[in-house]
């Protein structure tokens, strides 16, 4: 698997540092990759986090999320995609760096 960063560079929304996909290079999934994770800066300036795919709908006017890529049993699984997602961001923002 390949993780692909794409920054935000228009600063829009606010505190939205980049995006990005999973690309998958091997077994039932080469050649597919899953899209929607967002990397944000923490409100409170302490750190990063990073968001999942989610797609939003409406219960009694109330707008709620459903979770794309959730895990079966082990919640932590979902923490090691986010640990990955958040070093292709260093090493990108490493790279930026470097070339100017």
């Amino acid at each position: 698997m390949i993780v692909t960063i794409t920054p935000n560079e228009k600063d829009n929304p606010p505190g939205k540092l980049a995006e990005a996909e999973l690309h998958f290079t091997d077994g039932v999934l080469e050649g597919l990759k899953l899209v929607g994770f967002g990397i944000w800066e923490r409100r409170n300036g302490a750190g990063r986090n990073v968001t999942f795919p989610a797609r939003q709908y409406s219960v009694n006017g109330e707008r709620r999320s459903f979770a794309l890529l959730r895990p079966q049993t082990d919640a932590t699984a979902q923490d090691r995609v986010r640990e990955l997602i958040l070093q292709a961001y260093a090493e990108s923002e490493e790279k930026a760096a470097i070339a100017s």
